[in-house]
């Protein structure tokens, strides 16, 4: 079974912790993740864009000039679509772009994008990390301990109903390049846009009590 090493929150090391090799050794599959990101990323599309045909643009109740004799081709509105503030043709109209993705592909997506972070060296597991208050500095000093102060930061804590979660989330949150999320709102997208993994004792419990 791999291990990881666990630190403190001055960045001294705290012993190790045992990963479970179903997520975190397998082979990563790049095609599975793929086909995840594209639609996370299509879910978060707004797909509010919208514009107006002829029937729904105002005015163009008039024919514009007579039938014959003007020697122009004939028209019977101002609102068709080649005359200037006509309707538009086949333009965008409200939808949603959510693409359907079993759960078990979902799954194993999540699993590769973890093993892809692990097998880079790119996980650290932080424990002892409780302060009295919020302090932005103290996890500025813990990114250089452990030489990660230039990288694009993913936080994961367990839960924001006890106080050293949610100190952790108030100090971090306002630092650059840095995201932090709860277990159940980990994704591809940002496991892969961030380049180091920091994740609490508790919350690495809570993930692989899902994924395993």
């Amino acid at each position: 079974m791999a291990v990881l090493n666990v630190y403190k929150l001055d960045g001294s090391q705290n012993g190790t912790i045992e990963i479970k090799d179903e997520i975190f050794s397998i082979t990563p599959n790049v095609s599975v993740m793929h086909e995840v990101l594209t639609a996370e990323l299509a879910e978060d599309r707004q797909g509010s864009a919208s514009t107006k045909n002829r029937a729904a643009v105002s005015g163009g109740g008039k024919k514009p000039f007579r039938q014959k004799g003007t020697g122009r081709a004939r028209q019977g509105s101002t609102r068709a679509p080649h005359m200037v503030g006509g309707g538009v043709v086949h333009g965008p109209k409200p939808r949603s772009f959510e693409k359907k993705i079993n759960k078990k592909v979902r799954k194993l997506a999540l699993k590769s994008a973890l093993a892809t972070r692990f097998q880079a060296g790119n996980i650290v597991v932080i424990d002892e990390y409780s302060l009295e208050v919020p302090k932005t500095k103290s996890f500025v000093e813990f990114s250089k301990a452990l030489d990660m102060v230039s990288n694009k930061k993913l936080f994961v804590i367990n839960d924001l109903v006890e106080d050293k979660d949610y100190n952790l989330f108030l100090s971090v949150r306002n630092i650059k390049d840095t995201q932090i999320l709860l277990p159940n709102e980990i994704s591809v997208y940002w496991l892969l846009k961030s380049e180091k993994l920091v994740i609490t004792k508790e919350a690495l419990l809570s993930l692989e009590e899902v994924l395993a």
